[in-house]
């Protein structure tokens, strides 16, 4: 069974692959614009020390988001459990 959880909720340093972005709105749009699409791999670089905003990695580039835009993103882990 794939465990599952949203982008704001992964560890630093952990990689993951977009299952969904929730939402039909002008951020879900945007998201997608980003590449943030079901089935991209996505690497947690680093989180602001008060914890937000969060820097990814995906498509070769890197992406800061805030919890309240990665957190409408549903992943699910890479070959390992979710910590």
């Amino acid at each position: 069974m794939t465990q599952t959880t949203t982008l704001d909720r992964v560890p630093r340093g952990v990689s993951v692959r977009v299952v969904a972005v929730d939402g039909a709105d002008a951020i879900a749009r945007r998201l997608d614009d980003l590449g943030l699409r079901e089935g991209v791999r996505v690497e947690v670089l680093r989180r602001a020390p008060l914890g937000d905003p969060t820097v990814f990695e995906l498509h070769g580039y890197q992406l800061c988001l805030r919890k309240g835009e990665s957190g409408r993103v549903r992943v699910e882990s890479i070959g390992g459990d979710l910590a």
